[in-house]
């Protein structure tokens, strides 16, 4: 489809495919959200990443990509598994054609492909999700980032699922009502909480397992892994079967999670509790599943048995109390006796054969163990071809059964994320949110998870805060000293929408959540110098997507714009930016700025309030109340933070003389921002694109070129050049 991108993604690990379709201006979120650790793309693509590798472009075919999928699948058409666009469809056969390529003809498992939609989730591209730290933090790891405050799942796949939750919040309502009250039902019932959790902790990773076993990496244990995974499954069935009351969500998981008794039976019956992961030296099958195995493992017992009892004879006839019979993997098995008995059994008629010297022993071969050892290896090697036979059976039957034990999986893995929701909630005092189709948001005592969490680790108190945004309020303008909380406020309230639109309780009394299309966040920026820009130019780079993508269903963040050039730059463009994001792109936004002069702007937009955080100076100490409250901030309070972060007395009073002095002189003036307040909405850039008078062009464009003669057209060119000049 013309300007349509198609976007194949897989997890390696669980065999999960998933296929999209977006706009161009949507792909790098869509790309953010997956965060894969390889992309792929045409070679000849002028849009294609960066760090992706780059593919022939006939790999990329919509026909190739169905004929793929159909022959992996064993159906004649997809349409029983969604519905795919051509361009999904050419990105799935750029997929599969690299993993066939990397793994030198061997796929690995590709579960049936799940269509997703371009607009059902929420966007958030890199820049949104680095500043959010939503599943690692600025310093590059788990801690301090949102997922490691939220996550109280107890398996590994849980842990994943809540990951891609946090990366692709809902844009469906009924589908977030639908883990909302999930999350509900099990925070209401904290012992049937506890029993499931129970439950889903002492369950094997059955996905990672299966992914293994599909990749032909399979090992006894991984089989013994999906055994024991869906006996709990059917034992957790069995626990919410008992109920009356299932939410929705879960009556659509409970038969998810059962199904397989024929081939828990089978591998029950077949495998040793605790298989090993080496399958080489045998041992994994059980005993009474198979005569014949038990027959030859009977004769490899009894010829131990009888090489114990050659043992004790060989000692009795030799009267050699030292003698013992061994075992390499060189020699098999051998006599062994201390060297000076050696000479004794060299001895022509006693029945012994030299095998070997040694400094303090001689190793030798007799007849009668010979036989015993031939009997031992023929039964050991035919037990061995034996339970491989068995293991192969079993591979193939649990490959055949492989959509539905990934189907069990994720069932699995959905319930331990909403009981992990339900803790943390319990834990933290979180509420239930309320899900709305108005562009609103309003939020009673909301918190930030992350500093939250820090602050109770230190006994401290974290300070709740509200936030009400409507259409007819719908851009807060907040103000007040750095370190007062300002961003915390902002990430707060952006986190919020994640958890609530992921279907997860929030860390809040209350909130009402108006569906987020498109979530972005501008607050804090550094230099990018692998693309060669700026922190200014990344701080830009990032506002303009913001000017182009927010639509009326958003929510900015926008965290002192303009900081990163001179006073008069920064004030001017944020400014502009406010009078874009309020007349322009109608979203809601929380603009936190130390540009006093943009309080003005409240008196002429009318969906603007001001807004600051609470702080006083007392004897001379700066004290922070981190409460939002309405008005516009009296103060940035600067010069006490410097103070704070120990710079200088003298500078410090210094910078006080120039303040006074900076001040008296923009009373006088009318300040920096005097006169903006008359400029009509967007009226510069209208004056800017106004076409100006160009002589040389009009001189230019009215010349006859062939006309002139070689002197005549040197002579011009001087002009021009002179007029140039």
């Amino acid at each position: 489809m013309r300007g349509a991108i198609g976007i194949a993604a897989i997890d390696i690990s669980t065999g999960r495919m998933e296929m999209e379709e977006c706009a161009p201006d949507r792909m790098g979120a869509a790309l953010a959200r997956l965060g894969a650790s390889e992309l792929v793309a045409p070679d000849a693509w002028d849009m294609a990443p960066l760090d992706a590798i780059p593919r022939g472009g006939h790999e990329f075919s919509s026909d190739g990509g169905e004929a793929r999928l159909t022959g992996i699948h064993g159906v004649a058409t997809l349409d029983g598994f969604g519905t795919f666009s051509r361009p999904m469809l050419a990105a799935a056969c750029g997929l599969i054609a690299y993993l066939d390529h990397v793994g030198q003809g061997k796929l690995p498992l590709l579960l049936p492909p799940v269509a997703r939609t371009g607009d059902a989730h929420l966007a958030m591209d890199e820049a949104t999700r680095t500043s959010l730290e939503i599943l690692q933090s600025v310093t590059g790891g788990r801690r301090g980032s949102l997922i490691e405050a939220v996550d109280r799942c107890v398996t590994g796949a849980g842990a994943r699922q809540l990951a891609e939750d946090l990366s692709a919040p809902l844009l469906d309502r009924a589908a977030i009502e639908a883990r909302l009250a999930l999350v509900a039902w099990l925070h209401d019932d904290a012992l049937l909480r506890e029993d499931l959790r129970a439950g889903l902790r002492a369950m094997p990773d059955i996905g990672r397992a299966l992914g293994r076993v599909v990749a032909g990496r399979g090992s006894p244990r991984d089989l013994g892994q999906i055994r024991d995974g869906l006996q709990g499954a059917a034992r957790l069935a069995d626990t919410v079967a008992r109920r009356a009351d299932l939410p929705a969500l879960l009556q659509d998981l409970a038969p998810r999670l059962v199904g397989h008794d024929a081939l828990i039976d089978w591998l029950t019956r077949a495998l040793v509790a605790a298989p090993p992961t080496e399958r080489g030296q045998g041992g994994f099958i059980a005993e009474s599943y198979d005569a014949d195995l038990d027959a030859l493992r009977s004769i490899s017992r009894d010829a131990r048995s009888a090489i114990a009892a050659l043992e004790a004879k060989y000692r009795d006839d030799t009267a050699i109390a030292g003698l013992k019979i061994k075992h390499n993997g060189v020699l098999g098995y051998f006599i062994e006796v201390p060297a000076r008995f050696g000479d004794q059994l060299m001895a022509a008629d006693s029945g012994f054969t030299h095998r070997q010297t040694m400094a303090g022993a001689m190793r030798f071969n007799a007849l009668a163990l010979h036989e015993e050892a031939s009997r031992i290896a023929e039964a050991g090697g035919r037990a061995l071809v034996a339970e491989e036979a068995h293991f192969e059976e079993l591979i193939a039957a649990t490959i055949a059964a492989r959509n539905a034990i990934a189907e069990t999986a994720a069932a699995l893995a959905r319930i331990d994320v909403a009981a992990g929701q339900a803790e943390r909630a319990a834990e933290g005092g979180w509420c239930r949110p309320a899900i709305s189709d108005k562009a609103e948001l309003a939020i009673i005592g909301g918190r930030h998870p992350v500093v939250e969490t820090a602050l109770a680790a230190k006994g401290e108190r974290f300070v709740a805060n509200d936030c009400s945004l409507t259409m007819f309020d719908r851009l807060w303008l907040v103000g007040g000293p750095n370190m007062g909380g300002k961003s915390t406020f902002l990430r707060q309230n952006a986190l919020i929408v994640v958890l609530a639109q992921a279907g997860g309780f929030v860390p809040a009394a209350s909130a009402t959540i108006g569906l987020v299309d498109r979530l972005f966040s501008r607050v804090g920026a550094s230099d990018n110098l692998a693309r060669g820009r700026s922190t200014f130019m990344v701080e830009m780079v990032e506002t303009a997507a913001i000017l182009q993508q927010a639509t009326v269903r958003s929510f900015v963040i926008l965290d002192e714009v303009g900081r990163g050039t001179s006073t008069y730059d920064g004030l001017a463009l944020a400014w502009a930016v406010a009078e874009a994001v309020h007349g322009a792109n109608r979203c809601r936004c929380l603009f936190a700025t130390h540009y006093h002069e943009l309080a003005r702007l409240a008196a002429t937009c009318e969906a603007l309030s001001l807004h600051h955080v609470r702080a006083r100076e007392w004897k001379g100490d700066l004290v922070l109340l981190h409460e939002v409250t309405t008005g516009a901030a009296e103060s940035s309070y600067g010069l006490a933070v410097a103070r704070l972060a120990g710079v200088p007395a003298p500078v410090v009073a210094r910078a006080k003389a120039v303040l006074a002095k900076l001040e008296k002189g923009r009373a006088e003036t009318g300040g920096i921002a005097a006169g903006l307040g008359d400029l009509p909405l967007f009226a510069a850039s209208a004056e800017v694109a106004a076409p100006q008078g160009d002589p040389l062009r009009e001189q230019l464009a009215a010349l006859d070129i062939d006309a002139l003669s070689p002197r005549e057209a040197l002579d011009l060119l001087y002009a021009l050049k002179r007029a140039a000049d």
